[in-house]
């Protein structure tokens, strides 16, 4: 029984891939401002979600780097994580996160405190969202915020 679980958990992770901000409907896009992840002046560069986007979103913007969780049955479970550029001291990738985990990118905020911005895909799809999330970070560290 357990095998069937894996099966459709694969079946299930395997049709995401990481999108472009321009490529979510517009019901997306208002529930990440809705959870307070989305600036008027801000675009999503690159997304990746897990599951459905409703419930799970990892992306990247011209102003931060972020993460969603939220729980259909439980709303204490809800997370939500997010920095901007200047609040971020480092970003970490991890391409081999384990069978049943997808590449990160481990954000360390100024306060110690750090959480982990997923995407999956084909490795060169990968490496290259991990390169430009770098880049944008990089470029924008030094920058005041809003």
């Amino acid at each position: 029984m357990k095998r069937y679980y894996w099966i459709l958990f694969f079946v299930l992770t395997a049709c995401h891939s990481i999108t472009t901000g321009d490529k979510l409907s517009k019901d997306d896009t208002q529930r990440i401002q809705q959870l307070g992840l989305l600036d008027n002046d801000e675009r999503i560069i690159k997304f990746y979600s897990e599951f459905k986007n409703s419930v799970a979103g990892n992306f990247f913007t011209s102003k931060r780097l972020a993460n969603y969780w939220q729980d259909e049955d439980n709303k204490n479970k809800n997370e939500i994580n997010t920095a901007y550029y200047p609040d971020i001291i480092s970003i970490d990738t991890v391409c081999y996160a384990g069978a049943t985990y997808s590449p990160y990118l481990l954000v360390t905020r100024r306060d110690s405190s750090s959480f982990k911005v997923c995407f999956d895909g084909n490795k060169d799809e990968i490496r290259k969202t991990f390169i430009e999330a770098i880049e944008m970070w990089r470029k924008n560290k030094d920058q005041q915020k809003n």
